[in-house]
């Protein structure tokens, strides 16, 4: 009746190990990441374009410049005066189209105008004949 140390009840039979090696799971999935990131950048697919670099310029304002600023019911403003049409818009831009040396045209959209209103005196300047456009932002604050 003596019990041998080291040993089951079961005799010679080997105990099943529950506990799973994870281990060799982590490398493989490691591995796995390592070449999705690698390869991802490969397979992306997009034409190749020259993007625009931002610079951040100070504007300076000569008085001979035309302020067209768009309120956020599309209403379109020379300076401070309402423009009541389209039509009445292109007909001053006309008019400053042929000084020399042309102004340039500074556009102030408001942020929730519509751009089919920013694009109406986009188009106006354009067939106006006004060669410098220029938009007029705000910097982001500085936190």
């Amino acid at each position: 009746m003596g019990m041998n140390i080291g040993t089951t009840d079961g005799g010679d039979e080997d105990e099943v190990v529950s506990a799973i090696n994870t281990t060799p799971l982590v490398d493989v999935m490691l591995v796995l990441l390592i070449i999705f990131l690698i390869t991802i950048p490969v397979v992306r697919q997009s034409v190749q374009v020259e993007l625009p670099k931002e610079t951040n310029t100070v504007t300076v304002t000569k008085p001979e410049n035309v302020l067209l600023s768009v309120s956020r019911e599309g209403e379109v403003f020379w300076n401070t005066l309402l423009m009541e049409s389209n039509d009445a818009l292109l007909s001053r831009l006309k008019q400053v189209a042929v000084q020399k040396p042309q102004p340039e045209v500074h556009i102030r959209g408001d942020m929730n105008a519509r751009y089919e209103a920013i694009g109406r005196v986009v188009f106006a300047c354009q067939r106006a004949g006004i060669v410098k456009v220029g938009f007029i932002t705000e910097p982001p604050a500085r936190n």
